[in-house]
């Protein structure tokens, strides 16, 4: 069974983690490196749910100002 992707927040939370790790200076070179490539995929990953959030957004928008509302003629109302 495969895993679940992560969700934004989650890869957020981890890489926050990875670059916490890395700050700390205490790997050794090659858990550095594993380290590094696996933020660069969690940065990659944000990164691409943030553009579909923005498309997302774009769309919500482009379709509310495909609506155009009219004020209420006083002499409609009676």
């Amino acid at each position: 069974m495969a895993d679940k992707p992560l969700t934004f927040e989650q890869a957020l939370q981890e890489l926050e983690e990875v670059v916490s790790h890395l700050e700390e200076g205490k790997s050794v070179l090659e858990e550095s490196i594993q380290l590094f490539e696996r933020g660069q995929e969690l940065v990659t990953l944000c990164n691409k749910a943030l553009d579909e959030a923005e498309l997302r957004v774009q769309k919500v928008r482009a379709a509310g100002e495909s609506y155009e509302v009219s004020p209420l003629d006083e002499s409609e109302e009676q």
